[in-house]
């Protein structure tokens, strides 16, 4: 049975945003996710958890109502509510959909037990998206794995979530904060794999990188990586838009974030002749099982989206504190 203590401690603590309705249920959830309240348990009937509560008979009957929807509890005639079997239930939140994200969540289902649920969810770089996503999941689920809209700041609605039930993904700074982070770093570790590469990019005249702050969902920090680097080396650096704001000319070098932009220069070496890695180099970032092999292969700056999975599954099954900044590798292919 639900304990005083418990509900005292719990209530108190109101969520920014959420009805009593809502606080209700997420407790109740909440506790059966983490196992305070076991399958087969009974519930407190609506007067009693009523008078524990302090909240109106009318609200524990709605929250129990939502429970039911959420397929947390169930009623039987004459005996009340009580708990069903469930699950561990686990919220994935990324930010778009793409083929290292594929990568990325197949790693991490394949580490997880049958008996742990997964919701994939997208937020693609709205805020308002974001933080209705995350206001309708408090209480719903016994881990979080998100993916950051900014690297320089946590969203304030993060606050909201238990920070032992929180992994911060891809995205965040490790200074100044206590929360869980799996993160990459955009910025040094960059322009140290292409210093690893400068044998082979010191051929190129000029190295031209793709990227529009505006409708690049990338930290722009990596362009002044390059930037560094080119200027170090005496490489002429562009920053370019579009593809199409450019001619595709030989000699050069070009370094695409988006998969989109990709497959535009590939196209624009096509119409010209131009081979990639003899006439015209082409680098790319965050690896692919298609970048492998695509005209021989593509090479790539990227950390092992494998291994991130991997490491979010250990830190929902394990609940250890994690602070990683995984390690960004250079990977030549036949495109340089």
């Amino acid at each position: 049975m639900i304990n005083e203590i418990f509900f005292s401690k719990k209530l108190k603590l109101s969520k920014r945003g959420q009805t009593k309705i809502q606080q209700l249920a997420n407790v109740i959830a909440e506790a059966i996710a983490n196992g305070v309240l076991k399958e087969g348990e009974m519930l407190p009937s609506v007067n009693k958890l009523s008078a524990l509560s302090e909240f109106s008979r009318d609200t524990v009957f709605k929250a129990y109502k939502v429970l039911k929807e959420r397929s947390f509890i169930e009623s039987a005639p004459t005996k009340g509510y009580f708990v069903t079997g469930g699950t561990y239930r686990v919220l994935m939140l990324l930010d778009d959909f793409s083929a290292f994200k594929e990568q990325l969540y197949n790693s991490f289902r394949m580490n997880l037990l049958d008996s742990f649920t997964v919701d994939l969810l997208f937020h693609h770089y709205n805020p308002a998206v974001f933080n209705q996503l995350i206001e309708n999941s408090l209480g719903r689920y016994s881990a979080y794995i998100i993916m950051n809209i900014d690297n320089k700041r946590i969203e304030p609605v993060l606050l909201d979530i238990e920070p032992d039930k929180l992994l911060i993904l891809d995205m965040g700074n490790p200074i100044n904060t206590n929360m869980n982070l799996l993160i990459q770093d955009f910025n040094l570790a960059v322009e140290q794999c292409v210093e690893e590469g400068i044998n082979k990019l010191k051929k190129y005249k000029e190295l031209l990188m793709v990227y529009d702050e505006k409708n690049t969902p990338h930290p722009p920090e990596t362009v002044l990586a390059v930037k560094r680097f080119c200027q170090k080396h005496s490489i002429a650096f562009n920053n370019v838009k579009k593809v199409k704001d450019v001619e595709v000319r030989a000699g050069v070098c070009w370094f695409t974030i988006r998969d989109s932009d990709l497959v535009e220069v590939y196209k624009s070496c096509w119409k010209k002749n131009l081979v990639p890695g003899e006439d015209i180099g082409i680098l790319s970032y965050n690896d692919t099982p298609m970048k492998e092999i695509v005209g021989g292969g593509v090479s790539v700056i990227s950390v092992n989206f494998n291994h991130m999975g991997k490491l979010a599954a250990d830190f929902v099954k394990n609940k250890d504190k994690m602070t990683i900044v995984l390690p960004t590798s250079l990977i030549l292919r036949k495109t340089i």
